[in-house]
């Protein structure tokens, strides 16, 4: 389906020519049907989706082993997954999203494969940069949790575990960079494979790490193991690339990779902060209700653990979109593009529809499959609706994000995130829950309306947007790259 290089740049030419622009031969049109255009998201979504449950299994096997140990351990190993994520982990997936905008319309709007090897290797040196900082407060954090009001034994055991989790933190960092590098050629099942050789020996590392009376090292030996295995899906996804596909767009180092800098910069910024501004307020509600008793607190994390797992169905959808966009305007397929953002969305939300309707039906039994207390369960129940509804949201929130980092635009996204989450959803949530006595149902009120704001304004943006402009923007994306060779 995926045209040459000078194919695609040279149709767009044709269409948008300029003084230098030579005659060409007109081409013809690659536009699809809206039923083709709807099987190539589900086909390139379904093994992101399979790949981020198995990324997630990495932490959850972590923490299931560790707290074996007791509670303080358990605590302290999910408290120290939590500041992880909402640190490095969001700036490695935010700050990864510049390769979402420059990788996939570069890989079919540059006459020049090699092109996407070297915004790989501007995204390391940046994201390495930036981990910096964040992994001198892993180093200190003791200090800093203990100043927030933490126990100080659970802010010593997480301050330790993060210390030797700082080991691997790279991997982790490099491999997201890689996985982007591979999914703008349209190879989405790399990351796929690469975690299901990864998941399991993780697994077995935190068992034996932790436990085995030979060398089993404790507390610490899960952070070790963790780290290892991130180390491990670096090495092997760089493996795939040079035994199986992926090399076209690589071309070896180059001092390339130190130009530019500003630009990536700014995408990659934006980028952390509209991931970031959804998974802080999503803590934040999280800590809230953890002032509302034991049962609120329970509750919330089976609500949480269950939509963590239901997260990667739009997760998988807005990659799959953001790179779908991105590879059209870069083949100068503007109304190509336009499609398939608003019927991403459409799909999002079809599936979302029917999540939601499944929650509803099984609402006064689910809470059953994580605790016995009928405290609980009831309380997730009344919740439910809620939740339930935020699916739906949280479908064309996901897709049209990706049809947001697939044009470039992901300042705007990051904008509608602030004002949706802390503006509006945070305050109301917070009021409801504290204030009028809905307790936790109140919290999810809150994220709910927010996503909904999100999902309607990134419609919104994307169903109006000039997707001329769009091409436009993306080939002057492609020349600038040019002049700074």
């Amino acid at each position: 389906m995926q045209e040459t290089h000078t194919q695609n740049n040279d149709r767009y030419l044709e269409d948008h020519p300029e003084e230098t622009t030579p005659l060409l031969q007109k081409a013809k049109s690659n536009d699809i049907s809206y039923t083709a255009e709807i099987w190539v998201l589900c086909k390139t979504s379904i093994p992101v989706i399979f790949a981020y449950m198995l990324q997630n299994s990495l932490q959850t096997a972590c923490v299931l082993i560790v707290g074996r140990m007791g509670a303080e351990e358990l605590a302290a190993s999910a408290f120290a997954f939590m500041f992880a994520m909402v640190t490095a982990w969001v700036m490695a997936l935010g700050g990864s999203t510049a390769l979402d905008t420059l990788c996939s319309q570069a890989w079919t709007g540059s006459n020049n494969p090699h092109d996407i090897g070297v915004l790989l290797q501007r995204a390391y040196i940046l994201l390495g940069l930036m981990f910096i900082p964040i992994g001198f407060l892993w180093w200190n954090v003791e200090q800093v949790l203990l100043y927030l009001g933490q126990e100080p034994e659970l802010s010593r055991m997480s301050a330790v575990f993060l210390r030797y989790l700082l080991i691997g933190a790279p991997g982790y960092i490099l491999f997201e960079a890689t996985k982007k590098f591979l999914q703008a050629q349209g190879i989405m099942h790399a990351g796929t494979y690469v975690l299901f050789i990864a998941s399991p020996v993780n697994m077995v590392l935190n068992y034996l790490l932790v436990w085995n009376e030979s060398f089993g090292l404790g507390f610490i030996g899960a952070p070790i193991a963790t780290s290892i295995t991130y180390w491990l899906m670096f090495a092997l996804l760089v493996l795939y690339i040079w035994r199986v596909e992926g090399s076209a767009g690589w071309g070896g180092f180059s001092r390339l990779a130190f130009h530019n800098l500003g630009d990536f910069m700014k995408l990659a910024s934006t980028g952390i902060l509209m991931v970031g501004t959804e998974w802080w307020a999503f803590e934040i509600v999280a800590l809230a209700a953890g002032r509302l008793g034991t049962v609120s607190l329970a509750s919330q994390s089976v609500i949480m653990t269950t939509d963590q797992v239901l997260n990667t169905i739009p997760f998988g959808i807005s990659i799959a979109t953001s790179n779908r966009i991105g590879n059209l305007l870069g083949s100068g397929n503007a109304r190509g593009a336009r499609n398939s953002a608003n019927l991403s969305a459409a799909l999002a939300a079809s599936i979302g529809i029917v999540v939601m309707a499944l929650m509803m039906i099984f609402r006064k039994q689910f809470g059953y499959l994580f605790s016995d207390e009928e405290d609980v369960v009831k309380l997730t129940s009344e919740v439910m609706p809620w939740v339930a509804a935020f699916q739906i949201a949280d479908g064309v929130a996901g897709s049209c994000g990706g049809s947001l980092r697939g044009m470039g635009n992901q300042h705007l996204g990051a904008v509608v995130n602030l004002i949706s989450y802390y503006i509006i959803a945070l305050p109301l949530g917070i009021y409801l829950a504290f204030r009028q006595d809905y307790g936790l149902a109140g919290l999810w009120v809150g994220q709910c309306v927010a996503l909904f704001l999100v999902g309607i304004l990134e419609w919104t943006i994307i169903a109006v947007c000039d997707y001329e402009k769009e091409v436009k923007k993306c080939f002057a994306r492609i020349r600038n790259e040019e002049h700074h060779k």
